[in-house]
């Protein structure tokens, strides 16, 4: 009698269980129909509320697999692209086919950005995302991109890389790389878009909430409560507006009575002029523009470049090759030139090879946001000539899943492996590799922060070696891979 009860109250747990675990399923049958439903894509809609919520913070923070989690999908739905499920609140397809996520970036009226509150910390009066994105894109791309731009401000990159470098070998204490890095990365950014007059405290204070700000983003709990980090972010999000605001008033003061001239992207935003002489710009748009990229200008790079010198100096043979190019192009410089050239970083043909395997292994972008407007039938046949036919509802979120796609084996070999030599005489597909995204929305950024990696891997190369302190230091995945100490290492000048 008793091993019947156990069996009764066993077998009515279980049952519990199995209902409360469909009711998010259920609650999408009902609320779109059964024929909706049915178009729908394999994937798992997860528990009530918390949909897959669980499953993806324990693969993505400290001591998870950030791949076991699309990989889960793949084992119980197969191959085939995209998948339901439920992250951040909101009914999700995760996509991780390249053609499809290329039909997505390049589709802006059907599917358009939307970040978790979390991510939107980033905006302050939202004027940005009503932006018109080509016109915001020009503003923001026009100083950081193409060759001639960027060949201005190879000096002053070259200069405070070089700095940096050899300010953390005279350190006594070992020192978090990431943030050391993050410090460099600020100061390029800063001087772009808020020019150099400024003031070196402000521009300190800046840096310092910058820090506060970005643990913020994909918050797992965005509450404005007193003790979490979300909390902490708004109160530091709420200063850089006021000095922001009060950085604007000064230069618009001393532009308007031609006191100085324009120099930054900032003086420039202030003086735009439509045909008839009307601001194009008042400060909430200003601050709006900046909030974000300051962050973005700094903080993301810092990551990847926190990983690039974590992986030359932890793979020797690439070390080396990269170490001998380096050289090779020290020894063909002229005798009388002091510091880099736009030129010699052309050359450095491995380095880029490296910077894209990096880019790839490390994908600091794990995931874009997109909302679909309106209901869309993806069908046909697809990247891996598997052909499907699935709708995706309205007002669902769409993930474009990156690192699915970098760390695919059926795209990369052996996708675990850092391999530079994979790039060689090798131009990925379209969608295939996507580290800064594609279409209308790629990374404005993208150039500036390959040239900041290729300065400092440069110096470091040729003149410094590194310790770390915890070799075998956890990693977490959340905002962005790093390891969880912030790479605690000593930097030291070679003879």
């Amino acid at each position: 009698m008793e091993t019947i009860n156990v069996c009764v109250i066993i077998g009515f747990v279980l049952g519990v269980y199995m209902f409360v675990r469909k009711l998010n399923e259920i609650w999408y049958l009902v609320k779109l129909g059964r024929k909706a439903y049915k178009s729908l894509p394999p994937g798992d809609m997860g528990w009530p509320l918390l949909g897959s919520s669980f499953s993806f913070y324990k693969a993505f923070t400290v001591g998870g697999d950030p791949d076991s989690f699309i990989y889960h999908l793949l084992s119980r739905n197969g191959r085939v692209g995209m998948y339901k499920s439920h992250l951040y609140g909101k009914p999700t397809i995760i996509v991780t086919d390249p053609e499809i996520c290329r039909r997505i970036y390049l589709d802006d009226e059907i599917f358009q950005p939307n970040y978790p509150k979390s991510v939107k910390i980033l905006e302050v009066n939202g004027l940005f995302s009503r932006m018109d994105h080509n016109c915001a894109y020009r503003i923001m791309a026009a100083p950081i991109n193409g060759y001639n731009v960027l060949s201005h401000y190879v000096d002053f990159i070259d200069q405070i890389m070089a700095k940096g470098l050899e300010k953390w070998s005279t350190k006594k204490e070992p020192i978090e790389l990431l943030g050391e890095i993050g410090s460099l990365f600020f100061k390029v950014i800063s001087r772009i878009f808020l020019g150099t007059d400024i003031g070196a405290s402000r521009m300190a204070e800046l840096e310092t909430l910058y820090k506060d700000l970005g643990p913020a983003i994909l918050s797992i709990l965005p509450y404005d409560v007193p003790g979490l980090t979300f909390h902490r972010a708004l109160k530091a999000r709420k200063k850089i507006e006021n000095i922001l605001q009060c950085v604007i008033e000064e230069k618009r003061r001393a532009l308007e009575k031609q006191e100085r001239e324009v120099e930054s992207q900032m003086d420039k935003l202030i003086m735009a002029r439509d045909e008839n002489g009307m601001k194009l710009y008042d400060n909430n748009a200003i601050i709006d523009l900046l909030l974000g990229l300051l962050h973005g200008g700094h903080h993301t790079p810092a990551y990847a470049a926190m990983w690039a010198l974590v992986q030359i100096f932890e793979t020797p043979h690439v070390f080396h090759k990269a170490k001998e190019e380096q050289e090779s192009i020290l020894k063909q410089r002229p005798s009388t030139q002091k510091g880099l050239t736009f030129q010699e970083i052309k050359q450095m043909k491995y380095l880029m090879k490296f910077i894209n395997e990096l880019l790839r292994r490390n994908t600091i972008a794990v995931a874009s946001f997109r909302e679909a407007k309106t209901d869309i039938n993806i069908n046909g046949e697809l990247f891996y000539y598997i052909v499907l036919d699935y709708t995706i509802p309205k007002g669902w979120t769409v993930l474009i899943w990156t690192r699915a796609i970098h760390m695919d084996p059926q795209l990369y070999s052996n996708p675990k492996e850092f391999d530079p030599s994979r790039w060689e005489n090798h131009s990925p597909k379209p969608g295939t590799f996507i580290p800064f995204g594609m279409g209308t929305r790629f990374c404005p950024g993208s150039e500036l922060t390959k040239l900041e990696l290729t300065i400092l891997l440069h110096h470091f190369i040729l003149n410094y070696k590194m310790e770390r302190v915890n070799p075998k230091c956890c990693i977490t995945h959340l905002p962005a891979p790093k390891l969880v100490d912030n790479c605690l290492c000593t930097i030291t000048k070679l003879p």
